[in-house]
C-alpha cells in the first residue's frame, strides 16, 4: 500500500494527551523535524490560497471595478491574516485536527464541520480541475476536457506514489516559487498604475460585498483554512514547544500569499488600464498574452496550470483529512480516499457544461460562507477551552484581531446570500 500522509511520514499515536504527541517535549526530534515537510506545510496553505479560483476571481473582479478591487485585495489578506495566525497556532498547539475540536466541543459539531468543508472541498476541487485545464490549453493548446483528465491523472499519481506525503510537499513546493516568479515577470511587463492601486486600497471608490466574500472565501475559506495546519499535524510539529515552528511557517504561508495576490492584481490591472478588453472563457490569458506576447501565454498556461495541480492535491488531501480522524479504517486507507476523491472532482468537471471560470467563482462564494462556522469553533476554542490547548495561555491580541476577523466573515457571509444565486444566473 502507498505511503499514508503522516508525520514526517512516520506513524501517528493518538494525541488525546501531551504525552502521546510524537515530538514533544523532544529537542532531537524537533530538530529533526524535515525542513521539506516544513515548506510543503506552508506551499500547501499557499498555493491553496493562491489557486485558480483566485486568478479567475482577480481578472473577472479587476475588469469589473479597476483599482477599486484593490481594496478587495487588501481586506482579504488582513483577514487571512487574522484567520490564519489563529487557526495554524490553534490546531497546531491542540494537535487536533478541526474537526476533532469540533467534537469536543459539542459532540456531532465536527461531523457538521466535516460535511461542509468536504462538500465545499468537492465544488472548489472542480472549480481545480477546470482551472489546470485552462492552463494547459494556454500552455499546450489541449482542449479543456483533456486538460482536466491529464491534470486530474497526475494529481492521482502523486498519491498513488510509495512516498506520496514527500511527493506532495516536493511538488508544492516547486510550482510555487514558480507560480510567484513567473506573474511577478509579467506585473513588471504590464506597467500597472501602483499609485492609483495603493489609493484605492484605502479609498476605494467602489465596494462589493459579494466581491470580498467570494474572494475571501477563495483564498481563505473552506478547507484552504486548514490545510497547512493539518499538514503541520501530520509532520508532527504539535504541542506549545513547537508554537514557533508552528508561527512561523503560519507567517511566511502569508507572506507568500500576499505577495502573489498583489503582484497578480497589478498584472491584470495594467492590462485593463491599457484599455485591452478582456473577454471569453479565459480573460485571463488575454490578459498575460497582452502584456507579454506569445511568451507571456504560455507562462500563463504554467502559472495556471500550477495553481490548479497544487489547489487538486491542496483540496483533495486538506478534505479528506476531515473523515479520516472518524475510524481507523478510513484513516489506514486515506490515499484511496483521496484518490477517490479526485476521481469524483474530475468526472463531475467533464460531464458539467459551466464555463470554468463561473465554477471557480461560484467555489469562492460557497466557501466564504463556509468560514465563519470551522473557524468559530476554533476561536472559541481559543477563548474557553484551555484544557485542549494543553494549558497555553493563549495571547490575548491573537483573540481580539481573530474574534473581530469572525464577526466581519459573519457580516460579509450574510451580506453575500442573495448575490449567489444572481452569480449562478
Amino acid at each position: 500500500m502507498t505511503e499514508k500522509l503522516s508525520s514526517s511520514d512516520s506513524s501517528e499515536a493518538p494525541r488525546e494527551t501531551p504525552a502521546a504527541d510524537p515530538v514533544a517535549g523532544d529537542d532531537k526530534a524537533i530538530k529533526g523535524v524535515k525542513r521539506g515537510t516544513l515548506l510543503g506545510a506552508v506551499f500547501l496553505m499557499a498555493t491553496s490560497a493562491i489557486g485558480p479560483g483566485f486568478i479567475a476571481q482577480t481578472t473577472t473582479f479587476t475588469v469589473q471595478m479597476g483599482a477599486a478591487f484593490a481594496f478587495a485585495i487588501l481586506l482579504s489578506i488582513i483577514i487571512d491574516i487574522a484567520v490564519q495566525l489563529n487557526v495554524w497556532r490553534v490546531i497546531g498547539i491542540s494537535g487536533l485536527r478541526a474537526q476533532e475540536l469540533g467534537n469536543r466541543v459539542l459532540p456531532g459539531l465536527g461531523v457538521l464541520m466535516a460535511v461542509l468543508v468536504v462538500f465545499g472541498g468537492l465544488v472548489f476541487n472542480i472549480g481545480n480541475v477546470a482551472g489546470a485545464s485552462l492552463g494547459l490549453d494556454a500552455l499546450l493548446g489541449l482542449d479543456v476536457k483533456i486538460g482536466g483528465a491529464v491534470s486530474a491523472a497526475i494529481a492521482i499519481g502523486i498519491f498513488l506514489s510509495k512516498r506520496a506525503g514527500i511527493a506532495m510537499d516536493r511538488i508544492v513546493v516547486v510550482l510555487g516559487v514558480v507560480m510567484v516568479v513567473l506573474t511577478l515577470y509579467v506585473a513588471i511587463a504590464s506597467s500597472p498604475p501602483v499609485g492609483e492601486a495603493l489609493r484605492q486600497s484605502v479609498i476605494p471608490d467602489d465596494i462589493d460585498f459579494l466581491v470580498i466574500t467570494t474572494l475571501i472565501g477563495g483564498t481563505v475559506g473552506g478547507y484552504i483554512t486548514y490545510a497547512g495546519a493539518h499538514r503541520l499535524i501530520d509532520a508532527g510539529v504539535t504541542g506549545p514547544e513547537q508554537i514557533k515552528d508552528v508561527s512561523r511557517s503560519a507567517v511566511v504561508s502569508l507572506l507568500v500569499t500576499g505577495v502573489m495576490r498583489a503582484v497578480l492584481f497589478l498584472a491584470i490591472l495594467g492590462v485593463v488600464v491599457g484599455g485591452v478588453t478582456l473577454a471569453g472563457e479565459n480573460p485571463a490569458a488575454q490578459a498575460f498574452e497582452s502584456a507579454a506576447g506569445e511568451v507571456g501565454l504560455r507562462m500563463f498556461g504554467m502559472i495556471l496550470w500550477g495553481a490548479g495541480i497544487t489547489s487538486v492535491v491542496g483540496a483533495s488531501y486538506t478534505s479528506v483529512s476531515f473523515i479520516v480522524s472518524f475510524s481507523p479504517a478510513l484513516k489506514r486507507r486515506q490515499n484511496w480516499l483521496v484518490v477517490g476523491f479526485i476521481a469524483v472532482a474530475v468526472t463531475v468537471f467533464l460531464i458539467l457544461n459551466q464555463a470554468p471560470t463561473k465554477l471557480l467563482i461560484l467555489a469562492g462564494a460557497l466557501n466564504g460562507l463556509i468560514l465563519p462556522v470551522g473557524f468559530g469553533v476554533l476561536m472559541y476554542v481559543a477563548y474557553r477551552r484551555r484544557d485542549l490547548l494543553r494549558g497555553y495561555r493563549y495571547p490575548r491580541w491573537l483573540l481580539v484581531i481573530g474574534t473581530a476577523a469572525w464577526l466581519l466573515t459573519l457580516y460579509l457571509g450574510w451580506n453575500a446570500l442573495s448575490g449567489i444565486a444572481k452569480l449562478w444566473s
